[in-house]
């Protein structure tokens, strides 16, 4: 009896010992095991990062060099067309600048790149330049002494880029001058003075104000038949318009009122765009627009009340968009609709 116990008690000590390690509680329905607790990661050193330039960034890479030209100083980053090897293509290449200009060339595209300033030895090479197109590009300012030295420049392209000013020391010969869609709100005394040669001047969607014309703004402008004003900030008529003038464009201005008798001295004025302003029946003079020589007037969105007194020469009138009670047709000449 007693050998038996002495077999049964180590058994029962290693059963009692196993059912310790047991729970005696059922789980509830729906709960989870509790997650046992993770080594927290050691912290890794931050190491200061290389700071980017911005340039880079904002600009993509200038394209790679093109074949090799039939002549042997034409840029490889522009196009040199073989059967006009007066004209450079470089226009759409991504440039930071303008390359190096071969003196045969006079004709010059540089148009959609990224250039922001026109140093003084930008076209020391090319001195007989007769066209530069430099349209959407980033130009901020034009070193005076770089226009003055191409004596037969004729044609300047600078639209949309983002000049503060008109550029300074133009050539003399030239012929048209597009400067849209820029930024500029001053015009330098005497800037146009020796542009006797100067046919089309346009400064349209700027930020000229009246402060910006003196009297003289316009001297020397003996034969500019187009000048556009339209989208600036101007509430008066601009003084001393040159008389050769054939078409005057001050659309989507804040202009009121328009002195009496202002374009009596303007033989050649055929075309007149003056939408988008406030003008209204007390800032028009009665006769301002009766003039023998106007063929097409544009008044669209205005204030007017009345239709005003037009010669019968006149060929197109535009009235929309006015206070006018009673469109319709007024002589020979329909109130229509501003042509899309």
């Amino acid at each position: 009896m007693r050998s038996s116990l002495c077999w049964l008690l180590p058994l029962l000590l290693i059963l009692a010992s196993g059912a310790q390690g047991q729970s005696t509680r059922r789980p509830r329905p729906g709960s989870r095991p509790r997650p046992r607790p993770q080594p927290r990661p050691r912290p890794t050193p931050s190491f200061p990062q290389p700071h980017e330039p911005a340039e880079p960034t904002d600009l993509p890479p200038p394209l790679p060099p093109g074949p090799p030209s039939v002549f042997p100083d034409c840029p490889r980053e522009c196009y040199c067309p073989p059967d006009f090897p007066s004209a450079l293509y470089c226009d759409s290449r991504n440039l930071r600048k303008v390359p190096v200009i071969p003196p045969r060339i006079h004709y010059l595209y540089l148009q959609n790149n990224f250039i922001s300033e026109l140093p003084v030895e930008s076209f020391k090479n090319a001195t007989g330049l007769r066209w530069i197109n430099l349209d959407n590009n980033r130009i901020r300012k034009v070193d005076q002494r770089v226009l003055e030295k191409l004596p037969s420049l004729v044609f300047l392209y600078m639209e949309k880029n983002q000049l503060e000013e008109v550029p300074s020391a133009l050539p003399r010969n030239l012929e048209q001058l597009r400067l849209s869609q820029n930024h500029i709100s001053r015009i330098p005394p005497g800037v146009f003075s020796k542009l006797e040669n100067l046919l089309l001047l346009d400064l349209q969607h700027n930020r000229l104000s009246d402060g910006v014309f003196k009297p003289d703004t316009f001297q020397g402008l003996k034969s500019l038949m187009q000048l556009n004003l339209a989208h600036n900030i101007l509430r008066k008529m601009p003084p001393k318009v040159p008389s050769a003038i054939h078409q005057l464009y001050l659309d989507s201005n804040k202009i009121e009122t328009i002195p009496n008798g202002y374009f009596k001295g303007f033989p050649n004025l055929a075309f007149i765009r003056l939408n988008y302003n406030r003008l209204s029946d007390r800032g028009l003079p009665k006769n301002s627009f009766n003039i023998s020589n106007l063929l097409v007037l544009h008044l669209s969105h205005n204030k007017i009340s009345n239709v005003p007194a037009i010669n019968n020469k006149l060929e197109h009138l535009y009235l929309n968009n006015n206070s006018i009670e009673r469109p319709g047709r007024v002589g020979l000449y329909t109130l229509s609709q501003e042509p899309q």
